[in-house]
């Protein structure tokens, strides 16, 4: 217990030195100026009147009376054959009017070295000179725009197509990354693939277009940027990649394209889609096409029979509409265009239609072939392609039978194959392989007894569903008998019995 006191006190006793030796040391310190103070030494006789003032961040210098001497001997000695030591010399101007910031003497110095390599005639020299005066650093945008801008012009002026393709390449490597000319980079792409195309090279000229990503771009409007994604869909179906072509399709708004001055890019964008669709056999999305052009408003105007009125249009949406499988989509569609009122007319035209629309939204059964067979028929040879008509054939007859079947569910608990086949007419074997088609996509319940020949329609009541129903049934008698209470409860309250 001594020696922890001693130690104790001896702590104590060290710490009070120390704190001592370093009050002594502070107050010996010299005091550091504060920046007020340094400022006020440092201004002790500068005569602030006197100070130069600075206009800008940069120094920026005038070189327009260099150019007017330097741009003329240039360009003699290009006329002289010495077009190399005329592009150093302007190259060395440009450098003095970049650096000291003379936009508008670097524009001219720029256009005047791209005008006399073309006025020599010198197209290789003049992609060189283009790609050089790009790369160079802290390049002004206008003097770069002003170039593209220039040489575009020239694109319809070269000896022959190498020439033009050249160039063309060069420009793309000019605008490549640069925001300021997204606009002619996309032109510019478009001419390129435009070539390709032309000579035969289909996927050259997609991979061309698929490389610009348009839908980023802020310089083009919304109009354009539609009309280039609708170019790229163009070839990515004329080159058969039809999972390319999907992709780039959901990249058109919708809602764009049902703007006034929209309706020519609406009508090429859904006439695409309908190409891919017809190859995927997807008879709903295709119904849904031809319903999208049917209520552009010029179709609408449109009253003849061609291919640009609306009713080819209505007839092509209806066809495919049945051809469609049973969905809760396809049924509301088929309700909504039963009451239509261009079908309501008194048209002879148009009332197959509608008798084939009333036929499949009503609960009877539907003998095939149907009544209007011959127009559906007409249609689906017109609009389904002629490499496709066996399919759409078998297609319409298994969704009239499919059809039918569901309605013998909604009348029938238990029913006879036999019988089934002779309503449907069908074979026993027809019948059941369409049941097995409905029953395993879900879209019916049935059980085939095939000793028996017998099909059961009514679905198996599980213990849970029956104590349900019978609860449910219970509280229903309850509320009868709680209300006939009350009833009478009432009426011995009016006569006072």
């Amino acid at each position: 217990l001594f020696r922890g006191n001693w130690r104790a006190r001896q702590t104590r006793r060290l710490d009070a030195v120390t704190m001592a030796d370093a009050e002594e040391k502070k107050e010996d310190a010299p005091k550091k100026e504060t920046a007020k103070e340094l400022m006020a030494r440092a201004m002790k006789g500068v005569n602030v009147k006197e100070m130069p003032t600075v206009s800008g961040i940069e120094k920026k210098e005038d070189f327009a009376a260099l150019a007017k001497t330097q741009i003329p001997e240039a360009e003699l000695l290009a006329k002289n054959g010495e077009l190399t030591k005329a592009m150093e010399l302007l190259l060395a101007l440009e450098k003095k009017c970049r650096l000291g910031l003379d936009i508008a003497t670097l524009k001219t110095t720029v256009t005047s070295m791209v005008t006399i390599c073309h006025d020599v005639g010198d197209w290789e020299k003049l992609n060189v000179v283009m790609a050089i005066i790009s790369k160079r650093h802290q390049q002004s945008k206008h003097a770069v725009t002003a170039m593209v801008a220039l040489a575009t012009e020239w694109l319809e002026e070269t000896p022959d197509k190498a020439t033009k393709v050249a160039l063309l390449t060069a420009l793309l490597e000019v605008t490549d990354g640069k925001i300021y000319v997204e606009a002619e980079r996309s032109v510019l792409t478009r001419k390129l693939a435009g070539i390709k195309e032309a000579d035969g090279d289909i996927e050259g000229a997609c991979a061309c277009m698929l490389d610009v990503y348009v839908e980023t771009f802020g310089a083009l409007s919304k109009r354009e940027k539609i009309d280039f994604i609708l170019e790229q869909i163009r070839l990515t179906l004329a080159k058969k990649d039809w999972v390319r072509a999907y992709i780039t399709a959901k990249k058109v708004n919708r809602k764009h394209l049902g703007e006034d001055d929209m309706q020519d890019l609406k009508l090429r964008f859904f006439g695409l889609l309908i190409e891919y669709h017809l190859q995927e056999k997807d008879a709903f999305e295709l119904a849904q096409d031809y319903h999208s052009i049917y209520q552009t408003k010029c179709v609408l105007e449109d009253e003849s029979a061609e291919p640009t009125g609306w009713r080819h249009n209505l007839k092509s949406c209806v066809t495919f509409l049945l051809m469609a499988k049973h969905s809760p989509g396809q049924s509301d569609m088929l309700h909504r265009l039963v009451l239509d009122d261009k079908l309501d007319r008194l048209d002879a035209d148009l009332a197959p239609w509608k008798h084939m629309l009333t036929q499949f939204t009503t609960t009877e059964i539907v003998r095939y072939p149907l009544e209007d067979q011959e127009p559906l028929n007409g249609q689906l040879k017109m609009v389904g392609t002629e490499a496709l008509w066996e399919h759409w054939q078998t297609m319409g007859h298994t969704r009239t039978t499919q059809h039918n079947l569901r309605v013998a569910a909604k009348y029938y608990k238990r029913i006879h194959t036999a019988r089934l086949g002779n309503l449907l007419g069908l074979s026993t074997d027809e019948v059941e392989e369409h049941l097995s088609t409905l029953v395993g996509g879900g879209d019916l319940f049935a059980k085939i007894d095939r000793p028996a020949g017998i099909v059961s329609f009514q679905k198996p009541v599980t213990s849970e569903e029956t104590l349900s129903d019978w609860a449910s049934d219970v509280a229903s008698l309850l509320t009868l008998v709680e209300r006939t209470c009350h009833l009478i409860n009432k009426e011995n309250m009016i006569h006072k019995i």
